[in-house]
């Protein structure tokens, strides 16, 4: 069964009642605010297996400043030929690009990055200030190659944002449109594809973040509200109680998560996540809850709106990344590492011929 015939299934069955877990959920508390900085090391280790002539290996770094994280830099090592930090043309992503002899039956490269991260909350009761707007803001008004903001999206978001005259209404709309209509997959592979279109035409809502959240940006570019996604991987558990917004262990290599940011006048970017909803709704409790009101999924049903917890590295904000030295296709989006051997892009998310191991340890000082 395909990904869309299985979504499809999937979203016929019916759902538990969420009666039983009430009870034990009534003293959940998620709110996110600034606060204490916390320091992080992650340790990305790449082997690629079978490894031919042409062997070459992209791992991403984080890139992404402000209020809420700051980079600490990134050193790499291994049995390399040739081994540089390089940045994305378009976005500004960086990843140590890593190049080998072709007679390297046994290519390895680890890379070392460290930042430091906070909570983050948006004061929605504080009156609008007065900001300047980046300059590259119209870079998250354009569409892309899997984020259309014509058709079928435009129309879409249109029906959703009517009669609403502000941005921070459209994007209200907008967020409690997508955590109603869309649902956690657990059977996608990876983050998803964040082929936004198909979702829309087949109707099959179901994915992980890069498929939820890149319809909440899709939707939110497509009239105007100027939205991003940013692609990160979370690093600790979460300090709110919720299993499924943490990293459950120092091995992270299956933690990968994007979120997303609209650009408010007046307000500045605004952190979104309405997938980490669906995935609290889908899985934190043994009942799949459908309702984001429910007492577990309330609390951060409120608080992803305006906030994110700080257990996250966000790597870039980049879409249709073309991978330098590669004459392969673009990826989507940089949130795994990736790799070629014999002139073929090596499946990032294939263990038997790309292993790789993601660790990460908070830094005390």
């Amino acid at each position: 069964m395909d990904r869309r015939s299985f979504l499809a299934t999937a979203a016929t069955l019916p759902l538990a009642s969420i009666t039983s877990t009430s009870a034990q959920a009534q003293d959940r508390t998620f709110a996110p605010r600034p606060g204490a900085w916390r320091s992080f090391e992650v340790t990305t280790r790449v082997e690629v297996a079978g490894a031919g002539p042409g062997t070459q290996v992209w791992i991403p770094v984080p890139v992404v400043d402000g209020d809420w994280q700051q980079t600490m830099g990134a050193t790499w090592s291994g049995n390399m030929r040739s081994a540089a930090l390089v940045t994305e043309p378009v976005y500004g992503a960086k990843m140590v690009h890593a190049t080998f002899a072709d007679t390297e039956p046994t290519p390895v490269v680890e890379v070392v990055s460290r930042f430091r991260a906070r909570d983050r909350a948006y004061d929605w009761s504080a009156a609008p200030a007065t900001l300047a707007a980046p300059a590259d803001l119209g870079a998250y008004l354009r569409a892309t190659e899997l984020m259309p903001t014509d058709g079928i999206v435009k129309a879409t978001a249109e029906r959703i944002v009517a009669g609403r005259t502000t941005d921070a209404d459209k994007v209200r709309a907008l967020y409690e449109w997508v955590v109603a209509n869309t649902h956690r997959e657990p059977k996608v592979r990876g983050c998803g594809t964040g082929d936004i279109k198909a979702m829309l035409e087949t109707g099959n809502m179901g994915g992980k973040c890069g498929d939820i959240n890149a319809l909440f940006v899709g939707l939110a570019r497509s009239v105007g509200v100027p939205a991003r996604d940013v692609y990160g991987i979370r690093v600790a558990k979460s300090a709110f109680g919720y299993r499924e917004l943490g990293a459950g262990s120092p091995d992270i290599s299956k933690a990968q998560h994007c979120r997303a940011e609209v650009w408010l006048a007046g307000r500045g970017w605004v952190a979104m996540d309405p997938a980490d909803v669906g995935k609290v709704m889908r899985l934190e409790t043994a009942e799949w809850l459908r309702d984001p009101n429910s007492p577990v999924a309330a609390p951060v049903y409120r608080a992803l709106f305006g906030g994110w917890e700080g257990n996250w590295m966000a790597y870039n904000v980049a879409h249709d990344v073309a991978l330098p030295g590669s004459k392969g296709a673009k990826v989507g989006f940089l949130m795994y590492p990736q790799a070629e051997t014999r002139g073929e892009r090596v499946d990032s998310l294939d263990p038997d011929t790309f292993k790789y191991r993601i660790t990460a340890r908070e830094i005390v000082a």
